[in-house]
């Protein structure tokens, strides 16, 4: 929130002006120009190490037939963008420099950098942070929370606005379940007090069990 001081009737009085408004107009521009080229946007949110560029590409692997782009957000470095593009995967790099989340500017100023030349799906891997990416649209038809097994079942309850404002929910690293004594009935209880129909998805990019289910999921979703 932005805070002004005005003075009325010789009493300074406090009028709080939403910041968001410009970044929701911004957003809804970016979803509408998109969805004209019949692209379909997924917000990626997760802590750091969550799995989310691996997600991404596991997801890909599923999407058959679907022509799909990304934009990898990061403070700083290029790494999984390198790795996309290896693979062959149409992707360009935001590096926010410090700033903890990607917002709707960002974003629309990005897509200049990105050659959309037939329609598909645009994965936006938001910055490693499970509090500010869920506070701001970017121009998605959905957001796709990843969080590991690894991080514990006690994170709904610690980072509830991004549980809250998921549309699908993907658990990764399941495989580490038993190691870190992750508690399912805990960490679901925790869901579903803040999301009650949310979609939840157990995956592992190693041996890319879930992806398929996901992938149909998103593919439904999007028909």
């Amino acid at each position: 929130m932005k805070q002004e001081v005005k003075s009325v009737a010789g009493k300074e009085i406090e009028v709080v002006q939403n910041i968001f408004d410009e970044n929701d107009r911004i957003a809804l521009e970016t979803k509408e120009t998109l969805e004209n080229l019949g692209v379909y946007v997924v917000n990626i949110m997760g802590a750091p190490g969550a799995g989310k560029t691996s997600s991404i590409i596991s997801m890909i692997r599923n999407l058959r037939g679907e022509k799909v782009y990304v934009i990898e957000g990061d403070i700083e470095s290029d790494i999984d963008t390198v790795k996309l593009k290896e693979l062959g995967i149409d992707t360009i790099q935001i590096n926010t420099k410090g700033a903890c989340h990607l917002d709707a500017p960002i974003i629309q100023n990005s897509l200049q950098e990105l050659t959309i030349d037939k329609p598909g799906i645009l994965f936006i891997e938001n910055i490693g942070n499970l509090v500010c990416p869920a506070e701001f649209q970017i121009g998605e038809h959905i957001k796709m929370l990843i969080c590991s097994a690894a991080e514990g079942s006690d994170k709904p309850y610690k980072y509830p606005l991004a549980f809250e404002k998921a549309d699908v929910i993907l658990l990764t690293k399941c495989d580490l379940k038993e190691f870190v004594d992750f508690d399912d009935e805990f960490f679901l209880k925790g869901i579903r007090g803040l999301n009650k129909s949310v979609p939840v998805f157990e995956v592992n990019a190693k041996n890319g069990q879930g992806f398929q289910q996901v992938a149909t999921w998103l593919k439904n979703r999007i028909s």
